[in-house]
């Protein structure tokens, strides 16, 4: 089933950060632990899953991703740890 979500990646517990958009986050996350998408999260190894939030619109899903990459660190990291103060991988949950 596809929804609109907005995700954060980590590479560890407050490690490299990633926050992207997708209508698909099962496959992409699989992407993104499979090194099958080029780019940041690739390079710096960035595959989990630390923290998503569904949407009922891709345009609003990609404004909240453009908010979130606008934020501090810090913030990012409170947005995490309020859902997932382990940052432990969702990616499980999901299946």
């Amino acid at each position: 089933m596809k929804q609109p979500c907005v995700y954060i990646l980590a590479s560890k517990l407050n490690g490299t950060l990633y926050v992207g958009v997708t209508s698909d986050l099962m496959r992409r996350i699989w992407a993104h632990k499979h090194d099958l998408i080029d780019g940041f999260s690739k390079k710096y190894a960035v595959h989990d899953l630390v923290w998503y939030e569904q949407h009922q619109e891709m345009r609003t899903a990609i404004q909240r991703e453009k908010h979130i990459k606008s934020w501090k660190r810090a913030w990012k990291i409170e947005l995490i740890e309020q859902l997932n103060p382990a940052w432990s991988d969702l990616y499980n949950d999901l299946l």
